[in-house]
């Protein structure tokens, strides 16, 4: 696209970072959302919980992405963090949202964050955006966080809703810790290894989004995972063979529970998920295997 003002919430996370670091490498103009008082003109103060956004920042700008939320495996889901992890979604993404609604000239394309965990443990079914969202804590939390979004769409705003799978990367997100424990050889399956895990690299879920934002006309849920989900025990054997460790210890499901309470349904369930939109928009990834997204993970410098 052609040089344009992009506002980003979310901006110090994995995805957020990254998609910066595009941005601003292609001459791109970066607004950063960020919760203290802002200290110059690429910051806009925020407060996703309070509700408030400095909605005068993001004037000029031509998009609006929202990848702010708490980290869905930094805790145990106690009854707190589940309300923590909500807020940080539905309150900041209904906040954004208002906020562009209410621009005298808003933005071309609101992208706001969502999930796979929208179809719940899908088994061995593969689904795409047409299909409808599972049972549960993560699914309903992912319903609430798109339907937060309303406000830009009815401004007549182009709406994009990302649901994002496993993104493989170094410094951060699921594979941020696999790495360390397989690197030292203590990596192996979880569970029986039979659920499905939808993954994306970094490269391409950044890619994914900057395409959903040039290309108009697209809207709606966009599922960004890689064209062909593994099993855990397929992903486990590739760490291994990229790595040149063995892949001997098995976490137990009954010990992954004991672990990690609630959460654990999300390690252990299976999200066979793909990424039927994305792929009919005429998006092409980089890394489209496990192994070559593991071969560009392990490539990142510190911090990129």
């Amino acid at each position: 696209m052609e040089r344009s003002r992009v506002a980003v919430a979310g901006a110090s996370g994995l995805i957020g970072s990254a998609l910066v670091r595009s941005l601003v490498a292609d001459g791109h103009e970066v607004v950063r959302l960020v919760r203290r008082a802002a200290r110059s003109r690429d910051e806009v103060r925020w407060d996703p919980e309070g509700q408030y956004v400095d909605g005068a920042g993001l004037a000029g700008c031509d998009a609006v992405v929202n990848l702010a939320g708490a980290g869905v495996g930094d805790r145990r889901w106690t009854d707190a963090y589940k309300k923590t992890l909500r807020d940080s979604r539905v309150l900041g993404t209904a906040a954004l949202a208002q906020a562009v609604a209410r621009l005298p000239e808003p933005p071309r394309v609101f992208v706001s964050g969502s999930a796979i965990g929208y179809y719940g443990d899908t088994g061995d079914r593969a689904v795409t955006e047409e299909a409808p969202p599972g049972d549960g804590f993560l699914p309903s939390l992912c319903v609430e966080w798109e339907a937060a979004a309303a406000a830009a769409r009815e401004a007549g705003v182009r709406t994009v809703c990302v649901r994002t799978g496993l993104v493989v990367a170094r410094g951060g997100g699921a594979w941020g810790r696999l790495f360390p424990l397989f690197t030292a050889g203590l990596g192996g399956r979880m569970g029986d290894g039979s659920q499905y895990w939808s993954f994306i690299s970094l490269h391409d879920e950044v890619a994914a989004i900057r395409h959903l934002i040039d290309t108009e006309g697209l809207s709606g849920p966009f599922n960004l995972t890689a064209p062909q989900p593994l099993t855990n025990r397929e992903i486990t054997a590739a760490m291994g063979r990229i790595l040149h460790r063995p892949t001997l210890f098995a976490v137990p499901a009954p010990v992954l529970r004991l672990a990690l309470g609630e959460m654990a349904q999300d390690v252990l369930g299976s999200a066979r998920v793909l990424p039927a939109r994305l792929v009919e928009s005429g998006f092409s990834f980089t890394f489209p295997g496990i192994e070559e997204a593991l071969r560009a993970a392990l490539q990142e410098q510190p911090g990129v």
